[in-house]
């Protein structure tokens, strides 16, 4: 099994940043229904104003080859889109638990 965790940080005034997360949010927790190789997935908004990163997301596939397919899918391409506009920074961790 292989945990895929990615925090975003995004750009814009603190309620630009709240409706970006919460519109890929909801795009991202209906991807298992979408993406056969996903397991589940959680999405997490900030909710600590003393923290910069906004939103955080804990993917779960069988094998490292499935984050490639997660991540090439459609449904996964266009919630990504949601947020291009504003995403400041992406930071990822992939580890085989």
């Amino acid at each position: 099994m292989v945990k895929h965790i990615v925090s975003f940080k995004l750009k814009g005034s603190k309620d630009e940043r709240l409706e970006a997360a919460r519109k890929f949010k909801s795009a991202l927790l209906a991807l298992p229904e979408k993406i056969e190789v996903l397991r589940t997935i959680k999405v997490g908004i900030n909710e600590n104003p003393a923290e910069d990163w906004d939103v955080v997301l804990i993917a779960i596939v069988d094998k490292m080859e499935d984050v490639a397919v997660y991540a090439k899918h459609p449904a996964h391409v266009a919630a990504a889109a949601l947020i291009a506009h504003c995403k400041e920074a992406r930071a990822c961790v992939d580890f085989v638990c």
